[in-house]
């Protein structure tokens, strides 16, 4: 062995700084290789463009609906009337085939499904249009259309009926519509998503 390959004191050798450089230049290749890989799974500029969905519910009379589109799914919102409001808020929770709210909106994933557990405001009621049973649009939104039984939405591909709260009540869907994560930025327009 040569005297420059071996270190009496303890300082590192030229041996070992190759070995170090080797190393840092390796990890720094490694990572030029796998960030564009790992980028490449980040969400579109289109996709986060649609992430939220503002709509202006000044134009919803009381008592009518509408079907606005949010990241390539129909989200059904109901003006609701006192009446309305009334009638879901009386239904008690023995009478409901799904007993959990499935609201985002609530830190408590596992809260029932009460009226006040499945909005934010009371007049308006905001739940993702795709029947929980085959994936299907329910009706209710237009004038003239179903509403089924509980004058809610009706899913007409399989008959499922939904209450004006989203709640499953007869049918073969298994669970309530999904409560999509929405807030008020005033009051009458809402931010979905």
């Amino acid at each position: 062995m040569t005297t420059a390959d071996t270190s009496q004191d303890g300082e590192p050798t030229r041996r070992d700084v190759i070995h170090i450089f080797a190393t840092v230049t390796a990890g720094v290749g490694a990572g030029a290789v796998l960030w564009p890989l790992v980028h490449q799974m980040n969400p579109d500029a289109s996709v986060l463009a649609m992430s939220t969905r503002e709509v202006d519910l000044s134009a919803v009379p009381e008592g009518q609906a509408i079907k606005v589109m949010w990241q390539g799914r129909p989200v059904l919102i109901r003006h609701r009337t006192a009446a309305e409001i009334a009638a879901s808020e009386e239904t008690p929770l023995s009478a409901l085939k799904d007993p959990i709210a499935r609201n985002e909106n609530l830190a408590d994933g596992e809260a029932d499904a009460s009226d006040a557990n499945r909005r934010i405001d009371a007049k308006w009621m905001i739940v993702t249009g795709i029947c929980t049973h085959l994936g299907c649009v329910p009706l209710g939104t237009a004038q003239g259309e179903n509403r089924g039984d509980f004058n809610g939405w009706f899913c007409p591909c399989h008959g499922s009926h939904y209450d004006l709260a989203g709640r499953i009540r007869r049918g073969p869907a298994p669970t309530n519509l999904e409560v999509p994560p929405y807030e008020f930025v005033s009051d009458t327009l809402v931010k979905i998503g």
